[in-house]
């Protein structure tokens, strides 16, 4: 999300509870797009496992929805509370939720229940924002508050919270005797001060992973952690298809030579214009192989050179699927990829004149119209990663 030129980066990691197959923790975020808000919940089911699942996945999607649609919060969490099965054990229906609701002006407002306190950090230092306390009427509990603060976000902001396996992780050992919670802003203010420009999803995975090294490479308990990061955007030019008219063979190279970010042609026929047009030499490279796909090229003043239609298709592919961490592959696709989750504001150039390649009824169904391949990588993007995204047709 754009804000006053800058940036809202969220993203959010999570392990589960050591022997568990899924995790009590949900997260979820939303851009209304209609409306430039970002909104973004973090729910803690009671206990672990699928219990657990079942509680935090009902509570995020019902904060997530009554938030959307700009519901009063205590209306929020009386439908939230009424609505989630109770334990049988313990005779109580609960899981804790923070929403963090963030407008097309930067202006913030957090509503936490139960969690563990959030985290903003600026200009260097943790800064402390007032909160207005408000009593919650429940039947099977007694004492529970929400917590609600307002402030701006400002360039170089990030808001930090987290699940109680983070500040609650290695409780009772020597080193942290009550939990983590005072030695993980220490332990963030040191990460943001050594690497300045860290990202959100860098900052979520070290912290996370850290909570794990407290509790002895054994969690006790779901962890998961979501950072939220203004900063100046990282743009990027994604360029495939020739131009309609020829004519325009010279607007796409002067487009990609004054573009300020990364660039990324894909295509042959693409990549030949703009090597003519500004006289580029372009060269194969033979190091990078994928079985499925061309080899890479190189070319000066631009960051990634690949084949078109196939690439593109197998990159909405690995959108789709996910969990490109984990990816062991490094060919063309999965570097366009890589490229497109790094940055914030995408831009999508593509030429509309016909390949008549893509049209042969004998080619595999797989091989769309670059069009269509294009529409459902934006969507993807903004869907899914939460990406801004332009296309324009040339």
């Amino acid at each position: 999300m754009r804000n006053n030129g800058n940036f809202i980066e969220v993203d959010f990691f999570q392990k589960n509870k050591a022997g568990n197959v899924v995790c009590g923790d949900c997260f979820m975020s939303q851009k209304l797009k209609g409306e430039g808000r970002v909104i973004s919940v973090l729910s803690d089911g009671l206990g672990s496992g699928i219990k657990a699942c079942v509680l935090s996945t009902m509570t995020a999607t019902m904060a997530m929805n009554f938030t959307a649609m700009n519901e009063s919060i205590l209306r929020t969490s009386t439908s939230i509370m009424n609505t989630l099965p109770k334990d049988m054990v313990r005779k109580i229906s609960y899981s804790t939720f923070c929403i963090c609701d963030i407008d097309c002006f930067g202006n913030v407002k957090i509503i936490e229940y139960e969690t563990p306190s959030y985290y903003l950090y600026r200009n260097g230092r943790f800064v402390s924002i007032s909160k207005e306390k408000i009593p919650v009427e429940r039947e099977d509990l007694e004492n529970t508050f929400l917590w609600i603060s307002e402030f701006t976000l400002e360039k170089e902001d990030r808001i930090i919270f987290f699940s109680d396996g983070v500040s609650q992780s290695g409780m009772g050992t020597a080193k942290m005797p009550f939990g983590w919670e005072d030695g993980a802003k220490e332990y963030i203010a040191n990460l943001v001060n050594q690497y300045n420009d860290i990202s959100a999803k860098e900052l979520a995975h070290k912290i996370v992973n850290q909570a794990e090294k407290n509790d002895g490479y054994s969690l006790k308990d779901d962890t998961s952690c979501c950072v939220i990061y203004m900063r100046k955007p990282r743009n990027l030019l994604v360029c495939t298809g020739p131009p309609y008219d020829e004519k325009n063979d010279k607007y796409l190279a002067n487009r990609v030579r004054e573009f300020q970010g990364k660039k990324i042609l894909c295509g042959g026929t693409t990549a030949t214009i703009i090597s003519r047009e500004l006289g580029t030499k372009m060269e194969v490279d033979m190091n990078i192989v994928d079985k499925e796909l061309p080899p890479i090229s190189k070319m000066d003043g631009v960051d990634l050179v690949t084949e078109g239609i196939l690439t593109l298709g197998k990159v909405e592919r690995i959108l789709t699927e996910g969990d490109i961490d984990h990816r062991r592959e490094a060919g063309p696709a999965e570097m366009m990829v890589r490229m497109l989750l790094n940055s914030d504001k995408i831009t999508l150039l593509v030429g509309t004149r016909i390949n008549t390649a893509h049209q042969d009824p004998n080619l595999p169904v797989e091989l769309e119209i670059r069009r269509n391949v294009v529409k459902k990588i934006k969507f993807l993007l903004e869907t899914k990663y939460l990406k801004d995204v332009e296309i324009m047709y040339i």
